[in-house]
């Protein structure tokens, strides 16, 4: 299980980093310069809002059909066939709601036509993300893998030839981007249902309000996970918006930084997609899942600390590199952010492990929290930092949240902690550290830097045992399929 688990992560992992990269440093980074700082923060914040009611779209229903596709994959049609109605029915809520809300508020007309248009797309995105969960439940991480970069594929076609094609001459409005996520999530979702109908014994869609009642019975704590968690993770750019007098034009730029960061979360993403299925069946197998945690926490703990260190260290260069305007600002809030991704890293692996074990009491009373938190950090911060203000709030709750999930994990599952293991991850890290600082200093260079720091990052943990070469080597010659 521990290679299959590694060598369908490999598989994703090269996919997607042969296109969200470019997603995010070629596309949205250029959308940004394009249309300025103040555009961009009118449509960031009201796309953090089209977020937060994201429960009423999925309801826990995702990681709840993920869960139990993996344990009981002959029961996909019947799943399928009441689920999906229920899904649409959940849509049509989300919308209507979500609406209201932006209009109580007070969203006037151009922003509530945008808020419209990103919910529908969010609407199609839950889609795309239950339809995928049916087919990771069944194990088939590589075709699961390329739906998770389809959409991001016909978004960089569509928006590369807005951005660039001289039949524009240089213009580019905000509402493109939105339209172009629209077509890109529409197309993806229609493929997804396809090749799940083609898996599926039957498929006939009902709406049984028995059916609808166990669902969302069952899915409940999954639903509270999901709401507590938007609203800590997306509340900070709404927040800006609303608390600050020139709000557009400080959620744009606290948006440069943060979507770097969404970018870096992608990859952890993939592993929790690859995880949850995995612990899970492992979990009602009974089977031991202390290799498998470890080897995990080996694979994302390092890298993601070398990512902090490497975006601390040169916060003002990347900026720079990335855009054109507010670079002194956005490099300082930029280092913040990228400090909490070590958190938001781990915890997509404990916070997964304590999915895949239905410990929602646990999870949800982390993400409470974690909101209370990060709410009154940022109603304290915000109006005195303003940007900054948030970033320092995200620091602090995803701090929080991730020392109680390892702590929760470490009580449900007895796991033993080693010194050895410990040590050898401080030293390793130090070494990359001291590295990264004495060649900086030495040769002033960034790019120099950075290749001792990332060379460092990848021999290192194989010289301290921390991964196997043998098990890297058997990997890479062969990555069992689902």
């Amino acid at each position: 299980m521990q290679r299959k688990f590694v060598g369908n992560l490999l598989f994703v992992l090269l996919l997607n980093l042969l296109v969200k990269p470019f997603w995010i440093l070629g596309i949205d980074v250029a959308v940004q310069n394009r249309v300025g700082a103040e555009e961009y923060g009118l449509y960031y914040p009201i796309f953090g809002f089209s977020i937060l009611l994201n429960i009423l779209l999925d309801f826990g229903i995702t990681n709840y059909n993920n869960r139990n596709i993996a344990q009981h994959s002959h029961m996909l049609g019947r799943y399928f066939s009441g689920i999906f109605g229920v899904k649409l029915l959940l849509g049509f809520v989300y919308l209507t709601l979500t609406l209201l809300m932006g209009w109580l508020i007070g969203y006037g007309e151009k922003e509530i036509y945008l808020l419209l248009i990103l919910s529908a797309n969010q609407f199609l995105a839950s889609m795309i993300l239950y339809l995928r969960s049916n087919i990771s439940g069944l194990h088939l991480f590589k075709t699961e893998g390329i739906l998770s970069i389809t959409d991001r594929v016909l978004m960089i076609g569509i928006c590369g030839y807005l951005l660039w094609s001289d039949k524009f001459e240089g213009v580019f409005k905000i509402e493109w981007f939105v339209y172009a996520q629209f077509a890109a999530y529409f197309f993806t979702a229609l493929l997804a249902f396809f090749i799940v109908l083609k898996k599926a014994e039957f498929f006939k869609p009902r709406f049984d309000l028995l059916v609808v009642r166990l669902i969302l019975r069952e899915s409940l704590p999954f639903a509270l996970l999901v709401l507590l968690m938007s609203f800590y993770y997306r509340l900070d750019s709404v927040m800006i918006e609303r608390l600050l007098v020139d709000g557009n034009y400080q959620a744009g730029i606290y948006a440069q930084a943060y979507r770097i960061l969404e970018g870096f979360n992608m990859f952890g993403y993939l592993f929790a997609g690859l995880l949850l299925p995995i612990f899970s069946r492992m979990i009602k197998e009974n089977e031991s899942i202390s290799k498998l945690l470890r080897t995990s926490f080996n694979l994302i703990f390092i890298p993601s600390v070398t990512v902090a260190f490497v975006s601390f260290l040169f916060a003002k260069e990347i900026m720079d590199l990335l855009y054109v305007e507010n670079i002194e600002v956005s490099a300082e809030i930029y280092s913040i952010l990228m400090l909490s991704f070590i958190a938001i890293a781990l915890s997509y692996i404990y916070g997964t492990l304590l999915t895949a074990n239905g410990s929602l009491k646990e999870l949800n009373f982390i993400s409470a929290i974690g909101l209370m938190l990060n709410l009154l950090m940022n109603f304290w911060l915000i109006p005195i930092y303003g940007a900054r203000g948030a970033a320092i709030a995200t620091l602090l709750t995803q701090m929080l949240v991730i020392a109680c999930q390892i702590f929760f994990v470490w009580k449900i599952f007895s796991i033993n902690i080693r010194f050895s293991f410990l040590l050898r991850n401080i030293i390793v890290i130090a070494i990359i550290i001291a590295g990264g600082l004495l060649t900086n200093s030495l040769f002033d260079s960034m790019y120099l830097s950075v290749f001792i720091i990332f060379a460092l990052t990848a021999a290192l943990p194989l010289i301290f045992r921390l991964i196997n070469p043998s098990d890297v080597v058997k990997i890479l010659k062969r990555g069992d399929s689902a």
